[in-house]
């Protein structure tokens, strides 16, 4: 059993909890992070599984804040991060474990397959100039030709970081409540010299979009709030007048298109609270995180198959 530490946060999530923890139980010590359940996760925890450690909350505090307290509550050297709606195999934190091991690698990502096994869910994370990410291989045929060329960061829900890197940038960033708490990370990790490897024998099922609901109302806000932080926190729209407009274009269509299909503003509301909080908040941009071979026209087809 490697020496890690597997964290995963959960809010009322009980239902995969049951199908998730036995398959990371005897890969490493399991440390649980309860952001205020109130479906008897508690209970579930004490019952089935009393060689998990608990970290509770009185209510929910977001998934930054929720993995940093996980992370605080272990020791380990390696740190991996699991969702609740995700379920490992056997080898899990063992690749992604060894794939750590090589100089000056802080994070590496595993491969979440969707339900069914035949396709890619992802298999880590890239951006293009925007700071738009999207999942690596996404319903790609499994097994797929999989290569770690642009993997910029690991995904949250299939993630290993080595514990001495995620002291070195001051863990996650909890202003982010949900979504893209990845990506700010493996960003101030690429910029202050980690880099970010692959482990392709690490994989998992995903069942996707089960702790908020598809396309949940919520679910567009709090992604709403995450990117407009990403864009002010990052200055894409300083990176140039090309860029600026991509990003602004892109922005603009991502919230007309889900206000006439949600028949409300939770996508404008979202980015204008984000944007608001990250004022003064500023970090520089590892341009060798970019994928710069992901044009407009590429990223709104990746956008399009994401929603179809």
């Amino acid at each position: 059993m490697p020496d890690a530490d597997i964290v995963i946060p959960t809010w009322n999530g009980r239902a995969l909890l049951e199908r998730c923890l036995p398959t990371v139980v005897g890969q490493g010590r399991v440390i649980v992070v309860d952001n205020g359940s109130q479906d008897g996760t508690g209970e579930l925890l004490a019952a089935r599984f009393p060689e998990v450690r608990v970290v509770a909350f009185p209510e929910n505090r977001g998934f930054a804040a929720a993995v940093n307290a996980g992370i605080a509550a272990g020791d380990a050297e390696v740190v991996v991060l699991v969702n609740n709606d995700v379920e490992c195999d056997g080898q899990f934190v063992a690749a992604l474990a060894t794939a750590l091991r090589a100089d000056r690698v802080g994070m590496a990502a595993g491969v979440l397959l969707v339900p069914g096994r035949q396709r890619v869910d992802s298999y880590g994370v890239e951006v293009d100039r925007t700071l738009s990410a999207f999942p690596r291989f996404a319903d790609a045929a499994w097994p797929a030709g999989l290569h770690d060329r642009c993997l910029a960061m690991p995904s949250g829900g299939a993630a290993a970081y080595r514990r001495e890197a995620l002291e070195a940038v001051g863990g996650f960033d909890e202003r982010l409540f949900a979504y893209m708490e990845d990506v700010d990370l493996g960003l101030r990790l690429q910029a202050t010299g980690w880099h970010c490897a692959g482990a392709p024998d690490a994989t998992g099922k995903h069942l996707g979009s089960a702790t908020f609901g598809h396309r949940s109302r919520w679910q567009v806000e709090v992604g709403g709030f995450a990117r407009g932080y990403m864009l002010r926190k990052y200055g894409v729209l300083r990176r140039g007048v090309g860029v600026a407009a991509w990003a602004l274009v892109t922005e603009a269509g991502v919230v007309a298109v889900d206000a006439v299909l949600g028949r409300d503003l939770a996508a404008a509301r979202g980015r204008a609270r984000g944007w608001r909080a990250a004022r003064g908040v500023r970090a520089p941009v590892p341009e060798a995180a970019i994928n710069r071979a992901i044009g407009p026209r590429d990223a709104l087809r990746r956008r399009r198959a994401a929603v179809a």
